[in-house]
C-alpha cells in the first residue's frame, strides 16, 4: 500500500501482532454473542447488523493504529488526521452499538466499571474528550508524544477511552443509562462540534508548519524509530525526512489534514444528528397516534 513495502518490511507496515489481536478480539466477540450467549442472563440473539458493525469497527481501528494508515500517519499529517478521525470519531460509536445491551449490563456490573456512570455525564465527557484532543494538537505536546513511546501509547489509550465516553450519551447502548432526551442529544452533538473547532482552525489557518515531526528529519527519525524494526538512523538515512514520502508541501499537508478532520467530524456528527432526529420524530408520531387511539376508544366506551 502506497509503495511502503518498497522501503519497509511487511512486519513494519502491517503489524501482524496487532492484526492477530484484532482477529482474537473478533473471535471472542462472536463466541460471546453466539455459542456462549446462553451463559448470560437475559441474553438475546444479536442481529447480523451489529456483528457487521463490530467487524468494521475493529477493522478500521486496526488499519488506523496498526496497519498502513498508521505508518503513513508518520509521513503525512493528512494521514495522521485520517488516523485520528477513524480512531476517535468513527470507530467508538460502531463498537458501542455493536456490543449488545445484555453484554454491556454484564460488563458494567463488574466493580472496576461500576463507577463509569459518573464519567458518562454528557458535559464532563464532552469536555474531557475535546480537551484531550485539542491539547494533543498543541505543537509542543504533539511532538513530545510522537517522540516518546510510552507517553504515546498511554495518551492514545486515554484518548480512545475518552472518545468512547464522549459517544456514550449519544448512542447509549444500555437504555436505562439514557440521561438525555432526543432534543438534548442533538444539542450535545452540536456542542461537541463547537468544542473541536478551535483545534481544527489552529491547524487549517496556521501560516507555517506547526509540527517538527513532519518537517525536521531528526525528530521524524526519532518518531519513526517506534514504528520500524532495526536501526532507524541507518534505515532512514537515505530519506530526506518525511518530505520524501509527502505528496504536498508541509503547509499544504497540514492544512489538508485539518480540513479532512473537520469534514469527517462534521459528516459523522451530521449523520448522528439525522439518526437522532428520525428516532425522535418516529417516537413523537407514535405517541400522538397512541393518544388519538386512546381518546377514540374512550369516546366509544362512553
Amino acid at each position: 500500500m502506497f509503495g511502503l513495502t518498497e522501503y519497509f518490511s511487511f512486519y513494519d507496515v502491517w503489524s501482524p501482532l496487532f492484526l492477530t489481536a484484532t482477529v482474537l478480539i473478533n473471535v471472542l466477540y462472536f463466541g460471546l454473542t453466539g455459542p456462549f450467549r446462553n451463559r448470560f442472563s437475559s441474553s438475546e440473539p444479536v442481529p447480523a447488523s451489529k456483528k457487521l458493525m463490530f467487524v468494521i469497527g475493529t477493522g478500521l481501528l486496526y488499519l488506523a493504529q496498526g496497519g498502513p494508515i498508521n505508518m503513513m500517519s508518520h509521513m503525512m499529517f493528512t494521514f495522521h488526521m485520517a488516523m485520528m478521525a477513524l480512531s476517535y470519531i468513527i470507530v467508538p460509536p460502531l463498537l458501542l452499538l455493536a456490543i449488545p445491551s445484555w453484554l454491556w449490563r454484564y460488563l458494567l456490573d463488574r466493580k472496576p466499571l461500576k463507577r463509569l456512570k459518573l464519567l458518562t455525564n454528557p458535559i464532563l465527557s464532552a469536555v474531557l474528550f475535546n480537551t484531550l484532543f485539542s491539547f494533543y494538537h498543541v505543537p509542543a505536546v504533539h511532538d513530545y508524544v510522537m517522540t516518546h513511546y510510552t507517553e504515546h501509547i498511554i495518551y492514545y489509550i486515554v484518548l480512545f477511552i475518552a472518545a468512547m465516553l464522549m459517544w456514550w450519551p449519544i448512542v447509549v447502548p444500555v437504555p436505562e443509562w439514557n440521561s438525555l432526551t432526543d432534543v438534548k442529544k442533538m444539542g450535545y452533538v452540536f456542542l461537541n462540534g463547537v468544542l473541536i473547532t478551535p483545534a481544527c482552525a489552529l491547524i487549517i489557518f496556521a501560516s507555517e508548519p506547526l509540527y517538527a515531526t513532519y518537517v525536521d528529519k531528526e525528530a521524524w527519525v526519532q518518531a519513526m524509530g517506534y514504528c520500524i524494526s532495526g536501526d532507524p538512523v541507518k534505515m532512514l538515512a537515505a530519506f530526506d525526512g518525511p518530505v520524501f514520502f509527502n505528496w504536498f508541501t508541509p503547509i499544504e499537508d497540514q492544512q489538508l489534514g485539518g480540513i479532512l478532520m473537520k469534514l469527517i467530524q462534521e459528516t459523522m456528527y451530521g449523520c448522528i444528528l439525522f439518526y437522532v432526529f428520525v428516532h425522535w420524530f418516529r417516537r413523537e408520531s407514535k405517541d400522538d397516534d397512541d393518544f388519538v387511539d386512546t381518546a377514540a376508544e374512550g369516546q366509544l366506551n362512553s
